[in-house]
């Protein structure tokens, strides 16, 4: 005697967008939900945000700008350093909000459009100056304001109180550094990452 067996269900697909929640990060709030432009590596880019959402998120989860990385979440790696007006932030400790109608540049935008590698991304590649490469992002962002910082003359803790600094020809490795000791390295790349540093300092042109 033939009964009637409700058909199996075929299996849901885990990689179906319908299938797999989506962060709660990116669950936008109906009632706090705000309309934002961001201004990021040249171009504009319309989001919405919570008031609460960091650079970072903002950059990461709704721009799918992924090369900026998140850390510590606490300001303390350097991981998620970029650009807002060419100097160096930490995107995890920054609202979106706080940064509309500033320029920002993630390491997505410090290649040429022609996909040419800034001389700094292009010195940590030929001094093996990475190991994992977590990190890296953030310490070329870092190192590329750190020079400009150079540039503008502005002094720092390893910087002889004695004397005026003279920028780029001060910059020994004691300089760099101190300079650079916001951005961890827990593969300990840090010989490598001072001589890339080094070599694009001493270019007339970088």
């Amino acid at each position: 005697m033939a009964t009637d067996t409700a058909p199996t269900p075929a299996p849901t697909d885990p990689l179906e967008p319908s299938a797999v929640p989506g962060p709660t990060f990116a669950v936008h709030d109906p009632l706090t939900a705000v309309p934002l432009r961001l201004r990021v590596n040249g171009a504009d880019r319309p989001l919405v945000v919570e008031p609460w959402t960091t650079l970072l998120d903002a950059l990461r989860e709704r721009a799918g700008l992924t090369g900026t990385k998140k850390g510590c979440d606490h300001g303390a790696c350097g991981a998620c350093t970029v650009l807002v007006d060419g100097r160096r932030v930490l995107s995890c400790l920054t609202l979106a909000l706080s940064v509309r109608d500033r320029a920002i540049t993630t390491i997505e935008g410090l290649a040429g459009g022609d996909s040419v590698l800034h001389p700094m991304q292009r010195a940590f590649a030929e001094h093996d100056a990475l190991q994992c490469g977590y990190c890296t992002p953030g310490q070329v962002v870092s190192a590329v304001a750190m020079l400009a910082e150079v540039d503008q003359g502005r002094p720092s803790a390893a910087t002889d109180p004695a004397r005026r600094f003279a920028g780029r020809p001060d910059l020994d490795e004691r300089e760099i550094r101190e300079r650079m000791s916001g951005n961890l390295c827990r593969c300990a790349a840090y010989q490598n990452i001072v001589a890339a540093i080094r070599e694009v300092a001493a270019a007339e042109d970088a």
